[in-house]
This record gives structure tokens, C-alpha cells and sequence, in this order.
């Protein structure tokens, strides 16, 4: 059985969610990749103000594909973590809240994760067509010019995802983890 999470209302249960619980998510998601989180990273470098709408949000690993007519946003699947980890801890620092792509993450960022209290989301790889359909809306916010790789604004309903890596360090990827 999967928790509801309010992403307006719900943060803090989904920071202490522990790893493997099912959730579906309802709120907005902000999808950025890695030429996303390169401008971003440079907009911090130069002390430039980052947008407020990233603090305690959730950044989603992912660049969608055009959209087909009648649909809000074309396929949506995740892109791998593991490309995105050198700008974790940037990231975390601007304030987001959790981070959601597919697969495992490299050793170092558990324990940004601890550190900042933000778990790692991870969603069905694979299943990106049926992810489309739990977009309620979507727009480009931010980095137009980098098409698909823009940052974009996602309205989810009832998205589905399992803590992969919870507050603690636990994650489902150990072989020690009990998650049944």
C-alpha cells in the first residue's frame, strides 16, 4: 500500500519515509538534468540569485519528449541518478527537498542525504508513457534554450515512487536492507 504525499502539505513525512515505502506523489516536481544542473551550478559560482521556487522542491532527473496532442507532456521517464551526483550537494545547499531519477547513486551521496535531510526517490524506469499520464500539467520555467533539458514544471497526481535512499543511509540497493 502506497502513502499519499501532499507535496505542499507533506514534506516532512516524506523526509522520514524509510527506505522502500511506496509513495504517490500529488504537487509539483521540477525536472532538471545534467545541462540544467551545469547553468545552475554556474549561476552559484557567480552568487547569483537562485530561483525560490527550487527550495524544497523535488528535482526529477528527467527530460520528457515532445508532447502528443491531447496529452500534457510527451514520455517522462527517469534518466540514471548516477550522471547528476557531482551536483548533489550543490543542489542540496540551494535547499531541495528530495531527488527522484532511477538506479543507484554513487557511495558519497548517502551521506550528503543524511547530512541534508533530503532522501533519494527513485521511479519506474521503463515506464515512461504511463508516468505521462500522471502529469496534470507541465511547463518550461527556466533554461528554454536548452530544450528538453530545461528546467520544467511538473503538476503530478498520484506519481509513483519508492524511497530508495531514506534520511538515515538505509538504502534499497544494500543487501542488508529488510524492506518486506
Amino acid at each position: 500500500m502506497a502513502s499519499i504525499i501532499n507535496l505542499e502539505k507533506d514534506l516532512n513525512k516524506l523526509r522520514e519515509s524509510k527506505a522502500g515505502t511506496y509513495l504517490l506523489l500529488t504537487g509539483k516536481l521540477y525536472s532538471a538534468r545534467d545541462a540544467a544542473h551545469k547553468k545552475l551550478k554556474e549561476m552559484f559560482d557567480k552568487n547569483e540569485k537562485i530561483p525560490e521556487f527550487l527550495k524544497n522542491s523535488i528535482i526529477y532527473y528527467m527530460g520528457p519528449t515532445p508532447t502528443r496532442p491531447g496529452y500534457q507532456i510527451g514520455s517522462c521517464g527517469p534518466t540514471s541518478s548516477y550522471r547528476i551526483d557531482s551536483f548533489l550537494e550543490l543542489t542540496l545547499k540551494i535547499g531541495i527537498a528530495a531527488t527522484l531519477g532511477k538506479g543507484e547513486r554513487e557511495d558519497f551521496t548517502k551521506d550528503l542525504i543524511k547530512k541534508y535531510k533530503a532522501p533519494y526517490l527513485i521511479t519506474i524506469g521503463g515506464a515512461s508513457a504511463y508516468l505521462a499520464e500522471c502529469v496534470v500539467s507541465s511547463r518550461v520555467i527556466m533554461f528554454e534554450e536548452l530544450g528538453a533539458e530545461a528546467i520544467t514544471e511538473l503538476v503530478v497526481k498520484d506519481f509513483p515512487v519508492i524511497v530508495a535512499i531514506d534520511i538515515y543511509g538505509n538504502d534499497i540497493f544494500s543487501k542488508n536492507l529488510d524492506i518486506a
